[in-house]
């Protein structure tokens, strides 16, 4: 038995720790916050209550293995989980719109066919059809195992070549496309297009840049549905952070770790803010990239020719608005619909630059509108609890200390959302705005392609006994991804460095 500390109370880090409890070890988390969840977060006032992170759960299969590798009690018995039908709807600028079913190819097909027109829905479903092959090429290297020590080959984008007509007859081998670049190939409808690129956008990727391999994103959301907790994302949080209590994980809120301790090159323990040194055999640290260098006094945990981004690689932050409406939640609303943008080109350069100038804010953004059908959210059914987000630059351009910059966007995004929930201002009894936090900025999962860009640094590191989790490390960020991570990490101090993941 080890004696093992984890940095952080975040998802994946919450997840190696509840692994490796039930391993025998033990466990103890430092949190330099007052909760646990990390960017699943909830905020409440006057019996409304929002999720302020991810507002609903994709590939529900990884935690349902932590909770039944963990405990008797599977994921189901511990928080109610429904599908959420139709999985989102979209409104597009010229005022089209279309509801998408959840977990249906044949339903989506037909769904874009009758808004969009003939032949669009079987654009779409090539698409998703190329897509399941990037994804059944990357699954268990990006998500299932380690990442792989010859990690260039994942440079090469597993996306399939479009194929064409003519002399040269149908192309062979993966694309070196951007997601724009394959949208516009593909898709041609603008709205096509937009659909594609927004769930780019929400993972946090330029699809100017992102590879082609990022269409497994609406594949993954596709194919496996949009899941819902009651009580909001928040309930799977404190779900894991139950089972971590249950299994003897010693959890400290407050302590803020300063330094990870070595002994003879070997990771030991780590050092808190007041001067205490928690010794232990392994550490798993769930922060980013930078901080872990800080924390380990400028010694780099990767070697030259790992995969090291920086903090805000391929990250976004999110602009959120919390409405409480007065009058009951109709018994059509939609639990997730998307208003996009008259003007990606103003938006994306909004939110990740368009050259050396200075990042504009677009006025009229991408809002997606969650109004969940949960008792929880709100303080009787006369009344309902409503979410807008926004896509926004990491840092700027709409700075969370100029009050008056997020008052008028959050102005203009609940006027965007108008075109969701017609007469939404006249059902405002308050409105709370939430500007982006440099702690909870918005990371999607590793992507091939692009020679490796859109890796993240692997959960081993060059010393021995430290390991890296959570949305910053390999496979990645989104609840899911982190939850992988966790698994990966507990795998590899469990089996050691050579195991390659589970079969």
């Amino acid at each position: 038995m080890a004696r093992i500390a984890v940095i952080g109370a975040g998802m994946g880090a919450m997840a190696a720790a509840a692994r490796l409890a039930v391993a025998g070890h033990r466990v103890a988390v430092f949190e330099r916050g007052a909760t646990h969840g990390g960017a699943v977060r909830r905020w409440e006032r006057d019996g409304f209550a929002f999720d302020t992170g991810p507002g609903l759960l994709h590939l529900p299969a990884v935690y349902r293995d932590l909770f039944l590798k963990t405990g008797r009690e599977s994921l189901e018995s511990c928080i109610e989980l429904s599908q959420v039908d139709p999985a989102s709807r979209h409104v597009f600028p010229d005022g089209t719109a279309v509801s998408l079913p959840n977990a249906s190819r044949a339903g989506v097909l037909t769904a874009l066919d009758e808004a969009l027109g003939a032949g669009s829905g079987e654009r779409w479903s090539a698409l998703v059809s190329r897509a399941r092959e990037a994804w059944d090429a990357t699954r268990r290297p990006l998500l299932e195992e380690p990442l792989w020590q010859d990690w260039r080959v994942l440079g090469r984008d597993p996306y399939p070549a479009v194929r064409r007509r003519g002399l040269f007859g149908r192309g062979k081998g993966p694309t070196t496309a951007t997601l724009a670049e394959v949208a516009r190939r593909e898709l041609a409808d603008p709205r096509l297009i937009a659909l594609l690129e927004s769930h780019a956008l929400a993972y946090g990727f330029d699809p100017r840049s992102a590879p082609a391999s990022a269409v497994v994103l609406p594949y993954m959301e596709q194919t496996f549905g949009s899941w819902y907790p009651r009580g909001g994302m928040r309930a799977l949080a404190d779900a894991l952070y139950e089972r971590c209590l249950a299994r003897k994980v010693e959890f400290s809120f407050g302590a803020a770790v300063t330094g990870v301790v070595e002994k003879d090159g070997r990771a030991s323990g780590v050092e808190l803010a007041d001067g205490r040194v928690s010794e232990a055999e392994f550490v798993v640290a769930g922060v980013d990239p930078v901080q872990l260098v800080e924390l380990c006094r400028g010694r780099e945990p990767w070697d030259a020719d790992d995969v090291r981004p920086g903090p805000d690689d391929h990250a976004t932050a999110r602009l959120t608005v919390c409405l409480a409406l007065r009058g009951a939640r109709p018994e059509d609303a939609v639990h997730r619909t998307v208003v996009h943008t008259a003007d990606r080109t103003a938006e994306l350069a909004g939110v990740f630059g368009d050259g050396p100038g200075p990042r504009t804010p677009c006025d009229r953004p991408t809002v997606t509108v969650l109004r969940p059908d949960d008792p929880a959210s709100r303080p009787d059914d006369a009344h309902e609890a409503m979410t807008l987000t926004a896509t926004v630059a990491p840092h700027g351009p709409v700075d969370r200390h100029d009050g008056e910059a997020v008052a008028a966007a959050a102005e203009r995004m609940t006027e965007i959302a108008e075109a969701a929930v017609p007469g939404l201002r006249e059902r405002v009894l308050w409105r709370e705005v939430l500007p982006p936090a440099d702690d909870a900025l918005v990371t999607g999962p590793a992507l091939a392609g692009r020679e490796g860009r859109f890796l993240r640094p692997g959960n081993r590191t060059r010393i021995p006994g430290l390991y890296a989790v959570g949305g910053w490390s390999h496979p990645g960020g989104g609840p899911a991804h982190a939850g992988m991570s966790g698994a990966i990490v507990a795998g590899l101090i469990v089996n050691g460095d050579d195991w390659h993941g589970s079969t």
